[in-house]
């Protein structure tokens, strides 16, 4: 019986061919790996992360949601310096901490941040001082910068900062000295490490807000770019000099001091060998901000990083022409993060952040932060992954330099197509299915299935290919094992995030 129904609509077909609409339907929802064109190539060390300044050396950082009102109620502090806390240094040789970094590499790892536009490097192995030299407002010791530099080399991580630009670095008529540079670089290098890239100092757009000198302008910049990079570029030619990590314009402009314009048309002409800037799309409800948990799978959210991206891409091209952009620091929101930064949710927008960025030419995204407040990849107190991680960690496991167009499937699939990690042959697809929904699409060839989900939307608790994902009882990452899904039909759950690996199509 079923052999002649088939016959019969074989018969059918052959003679009432489908209509365009069902036809266009088929084909959008149809995986072709073969007419998907090479777009563009990312750094291998693409996905980064952030190890803040002030996560290093301690001292205030954002204040947990749960203890804002607590903590509060016995502080003298106003305004945003009310929000923040002191933070004891975090423990660079934790092993877990390694376990879970290494598992991201090879990456970048940028100690940076506004703590360190006024910290004072104490190169001597000494008791660390009761107090920081005038001009500075905190202390760099060489244990916590060996830390650091020990981290490093433990994870695959090459080591990006920003130096001083505070009062205490200059001289008696407020030039810009290399002093307190010069002592970081060679004790980096006595003790076999290197760093990599480097920015004058961390958002000059913010100079009032980081510790620059006051009336600090945009000639003020250029001149001490110009220091800057002469002593660089003889003192530590390897290292690459990267800027201006401009945050805000085009997104976020309140608070802004310096717009770009002003900081690179200024002569002498500031160039550098990467161009780069910082983003987040709103700040977080911690500062007031106006960003709620049931727009953070809207298109114009999670479309939102590609606007940032667009302002200070045409600055790029206006002031340093084909340099490589790179984004230094990137979370969910300013501010330390939402809520639900820590959850499901924001998966989400991190891969969807990732995928577009690699699309439009952007070679390396650092997230910030790996370990502290909401918007961490880790607890900052336990140090176990969130959602994030999770994300992070299977991006990093399949997701290779080789950047393809993938096309669309649907209002609210969104997908993204990269060669299979260390397989130039191989292809991976990642697939977020932000509706409430089931999708399903039609694959030419045998894969292999990692399906993320989860319960609800904002929870901490996530599962892989139905399983929930776990560290081992030895606090290391587990082994990802993959579905086999053979060609044809494939479903994604609403709220479902999917990564397909072809080794053979």
């Amino acid at each position: 019986m079923r052999k002649i129904q088939f016959y019969l609509l074989v018969t059918f077909l052959a003679y009432f061919p489908l209509s365009g609409f069902v036809q266009e339907t088929f084909a959008q929802n149809q995986l072709n790996l073969t007419q998907m064109g090479l777009i563009g190539k990312v750094d291998e060390r693409y996905q980064s992360f952030n190890v803040e300044m002030c996560e290093v050396i301690g001292g205030d950082f954002w204040i947990p949601y749960e203890l804002i009102d607590s903590v509060r109620k016995h502080s003298n502090k106003k305004g945003i310096d009310a929000l923040k806390w002191k933070i004891e240094p975090i423990n660079l040789y934790q092993q877990k901490l390694r376990n879970l970094a290494a598992a991201l590499g090879p990456t970048y790892v940028r100690v940076s941040g506004t703590w360190a536009n006024a910290v004072y490097f104490q190169d001597n192995d000494e008791a660390k001082l009761a107090s920081p030299p005038a001009g500075f407002k905190n202390i760099l010791t060489r244990q916590q910068w060996k830390g650091v530099v020990d981290f490093c080399k433990a994870v695959d991580g090459k080591l990006v900062s920003s130096f001083p630009i505070s009062d205490g670095i200059r001289d008696k008529d407020g030039n810009w000295t290399p002093t307190q540079i010069k002592s970081i670089l060679d004790y980096t290098r006595s003790i076999g490490g290197e760093i990599a890239a480097a920015e004058l100092f961390n958002e000059p757009s913010h100079a009032s807000h980081g510790d620059a000198p006051k009336g600090y302008n945009g000639a003020r910049f250029a001149k001490d770019f110009a220091a800057f990079s002469a002593f660089a570029t003889d003192a530590a030619p390897k290292m690459k000099i990267i800027g201006p990590g401009s945050t805000g314009e085009g997104i976020l402009p309140s608070g802004l001091d310096l717009s770009v314009d002003e900081l690179l048309s200024a002569t002498p002409k500031p160039t550098f060998e990467v161009f780069t800037y910082h983003y987040y799309g709103t700040v977080s409800r911690r500062c007031m901000g106006g960003q709620k948990p049931e727009n953070a799978l809207s298109a114009e959210w999670l479309s939102r990083t590609e606007k940032g991206l667009e302002f200070y891409q045409n600055a790029r091209d206006k002031y340093v022409p084909n340099a490589p952009i790179w984004l230094t620091e990137t979370a969910e929101a300013a501010c330390g993060g939402n809520p639900w930064a820590a959850t499901y949710l924001d998966s989400f927008r991190y891969l969807e952040q990732l995928g577009r960025l690699a699309k439009k030419g952007v070679q390396v995204v650092m997230h910030n932060t790996l370990a502290r407040s909401e918007y961490a990849l880790l607890d900052h107190d336990t140090h176990n992954p969130r959602p994030n991680y999770w994300a992070a960690l299977l991006w990093n496991k399949f997701m290779g330099t080789q950047v393809y167009e993938a096309g669309s499937i649907a209002p609210g699939v969104d997908i993204f197509a990269h060669n299979l990690k260390n397989k130039s042959n191989g292809r991976t697809i990642l697939i977020l299915n932000t509706n409430e929904t089931e999708a399903s699409l039609i694959i030419p060839a045998n894969a292999r299935q990692y399906l993320m989900t989860a319960d609800e939307l904002m929870t901490k608790k996530v599962k892989l290919n139905g399983k929930e994902l776990m560290l081992t009882p030895k606090d290391e990452v587990p082994v990802l094992v993959g579905k086999k899904v053979k060609a044809g039909v494939v479903k994604l759950p609403a709220h479902s995030i999917l990564f397909l690996t072809f080794e053979k199509f």
